[in-house]
């Protein structure tokens, strides 16, 4: 295993070379991407959250958003899914950073070469992380989960499942497990379900969880369900997973932006005096809303990632009101930057013309990739309730919720 260097990037521009060129041969066979995956964890590169003194790179939030946008410039599904386990690990080091000792052995075990999962998506929950449709039972000595989860990327990989689930035994007062299942657990089976749209190579099977037991050693915290449940670990999940989907998808619509602008340089147009369509302006105008989609959501991913970053030693002691503002711009930032990616996506099209659907082409791929960013958690319906009821004080755990 590689001595992580904190000075310089261990994505070296030969590895990410490689990375792009089996990118399309993992989307076309719905792969997961062995071949990068190892080369990224021989490379250190899954140590990036890591703290130094615990053997890793003590990369902060911006740097880890800088880093991945630059991954899914070359491979959006590689980055995508290594994303998860960095926003575990990210938040373990955050909360390390702010006095937190309870996730130090996701470090520990990190720095061995543990990589963790997401275990979040549920069917019928719209509101992940403080909700849940999967059970957890308060029994001798931890809990016996049961649930269906979704989006479960890096399903080959992964050694700890960080998931969540509601335990209902007091009926008045519920409560939001959140805990990491070992690979080696007994009671889950995982269903090869991924077939989709985009991020193919993400391998997002569902995990299915019958009777699990998972003892207390592994559940990192027991919260209020609802909002009352937004601790420094629930909000440091908002900062890193949202501002690092942003960047990602902002990494491959930089990638169409300059596809297009190649191929819009060697295109040549009979009905113009010059022969060249770079000089027709309403393709010039296309580009320069693709650069101002790209720019605006750049602005905002990279500034929250800067404010959480200068603050988070403090969030732990934030009142509850200015705790779920921050986490809502979070789920505002990554709505306008995943569709401002989507447009930018989308206009590369329009600017390559017809040839840019072609499967024999990377537009295509990139087109459906970037639109599988949007439905990220939260969703566009939750997304604006949540910043409206927020700044308009009305309590987002009130029932009905629409009432």
């Amino acid at each position: 295993m590689a001595t992580f260097d904190p000075s310089h990037s261990v994505l070296t521009d030969d590895m990410l070379g490689r990375f792009w060129d089996r990118a399309p041969g993992y989307d076309r066979d719905n792969t997961f991407f062995h071949e990068d995956f190892e080369e990224m964890r021989d490379a250190g590169y899954l140590k990036l959250c890591v703290p130094e003194s615990f053997g890793g790179g003590g990369a902060r939030l911006a740097r880890v958003a800088a880093e991945q946008r630059r991954l899914a410039y070359h491979a959006p599904a590689t980055a995508l899914a290594t994303n998860m386990h960095f926003y575990w690990t990210g938040v373990a080091a955050d909360l390390h950073r702010a006095g937190d000792s309870t996730c130090d052995w996701m470090l520990e075990e990190a720095a061995d070469g543990g990589v963790f999962a997401a275990g979040h998506g549920e069917r019928g929950n719209d509101l992940p992380l403080l909700l849940s449709t999967s059970t957890a039972e308060p029994v001798e000595g931890g809990y016996r989960v049961n649930g269906h989860k979704g989006f479960g990327s890096l399903t080959p990989v992964w050694t700890r499942l960080g998931l969540h689930a509601m335990d209902s035994s007091n009926s008045d007062e519920p409560k939001i497990i959140h805990a990491f299942m070992k690979r080696e657990a007994e009671g889950y089976r995982i269903e090869e379900t991924w077939d989709a749209l985009g991020m193919r190579a993400t391998r997002s099977d569902d995990t299915i969880l019958e009777d699990v037991f998972i003892p207390d050693e592994d559940i990192a915290y027991v919260v209020p369900a609802g909002a009352g449940g937004m601790n420094l670990f629930v909000l440091g999940i908002f900062a890193w997973a949202e501002t690092t989907f942003s960047s990602i998808y902002l990494g491959l619509a930089d990638r169409a932006k300059d596809i297009a602008a190649e191929r819009l340089a060697g295109k040549s147009s009979m009905a113009l005096e010059s022969g060249a369509y770079k000089h027709h302006p309403e393709f010039q105008h296309a580009f320069a809303e693709m650069v101002m989609d790209i720019d605006g959501g750049t602005a905002l991913a990279e500034r929250y990632a800067v404010e959480w970053d200068a603050e988070v030693g403090e969030a732990a002691s934030w009142e509850p009101e200015r705790a779920f503002k921050f986490a809502w711009r979070s789920v505002s930032m990554k709505h306008q930057a995943t569709a401002a990616a989507f447009r930018a996506v989308d206009r590369a099209i329009d600017v390559v013309g017809g040839f840019g659907v072609s499967r024999g082409g990377p537009l295509e791929r990139l087109f459906r990739d970037a639109r599988m960013g949007k439905l990220h958690p939260g969703n566009f319906a939750l997304t604006h309730e949540l910043i409206a009821k927020v700044h308009l004080g009305i309590d987002l755990d009130a029932s009905p919720r629409w009432g």
